[in-house]
């Protein structure tokens, strides 16, 4: 069979659920401390997701609620908004996804590489790699974020970076992803992706068949997985075995 050169792992949506628990909060607190009115919770702010970028997703909100805001008051709500995301990170609000600590403890075992591929900030990533695994250290090889490449997800260009890092096969690899930019991304650089979906990406439905596999989770002995699509998991757990399966299937 044949065996996985690297995993690469997303991170909003798939390592943790960083948009309710992390960036959700940050906004409505940078709401407060700016003297705005609003607050987002969790059925608006899934709305105004499909809006990318929170800057562009606070004018939008504004202009929907009759108030046009300015460059500069933009410009401080982000500031503002990402100060309290790092203290949101840094306070363990947001905890990994089922199975993700499992699985990425089975591929250290193996001593398969791991690296992150994101679209965020390197900053956002740093907080957030320090807030889930604490000052020991995270278990990547390397991360590739918004700061190493000049076109992000769709764009296959983060995982044409991260290939030509970690030296690995985009035959030989595997994406992990929950969004339809993420999905694109990764099969655009010709990698085969495992995709746990987030429930507020509307675009999602129309790529679901570039995944090879579909489940809810990563799955947990005490907490299995519901699979959509793909070859079964065995034990309703994605794991290295699977992963290596999954190499064998056509793209």
């Amino acid at each position: 069979m044949a065996q996985v050169q690297a995993v690469f792992w997303d991170v909003d949506g798939t390592l943790a659920d960083t948009e309710m628990d992390g960036h959700r909060p940050a906004f409505n607190r940078a709401f407060r401390e700016l003297g705005l009115d609003w607050y987002w919770d969790r059925e608006v702010y899934q709305r105004l997701l499909a809006i990318p970028g929170g800057r562009q997703r606070m004018a939008f909100y504004g202009r929907d609620q009759g108030q046009d805001l300015s460059d500069s008051r933009l410009d401080r709500l982000r500031e503002s908004k990402q100060r309290h995301y790092l203290d949101q990170i840094g306070s363990g609000a947001v905890t990994l996804r089922h199975g993700v600590a499992r699985l990425i403890d089975e591929l250290q075992r193996e001593e398969v590489p791991q690296w992150i591929v994101t679209s965020s900030g390197q900053a956002s990533v740093d907080a957030l790699l320090k807030g889930l695994f604490g000052d020991e250290g995270h278990p990547f090889a390397g991360v590739v974020s918004s700061d190493d490449v000049n076109r992000h997800k769709p764009y296959p260009d983060p995982y044409h970076c991260a290939l030509a890092r970690s030296g690995a096969s985009a035959d030989a690899c595997v994406a992990l992803e929950d969004s339809a930019a993420g999905l694109v991304a990764a099969t655009d650089a010709s990698l085969r992706c495992v995709l746990t979906p987030s429930d507020w990406d509307q675009d999602l439905p129309s790529q679901l068949q570039r995944a090879v596999a579909v489940v809810d989770h990563l799955g947990e002995a005490d907490h299995h997985l519901l699979q959509r699509s793909g070859p079964p998991c065995a034990d309703g757990m994605v794991t290295l075995e699977y992963l290596d399966m999954l190499l064998t299937l056509s793209r």
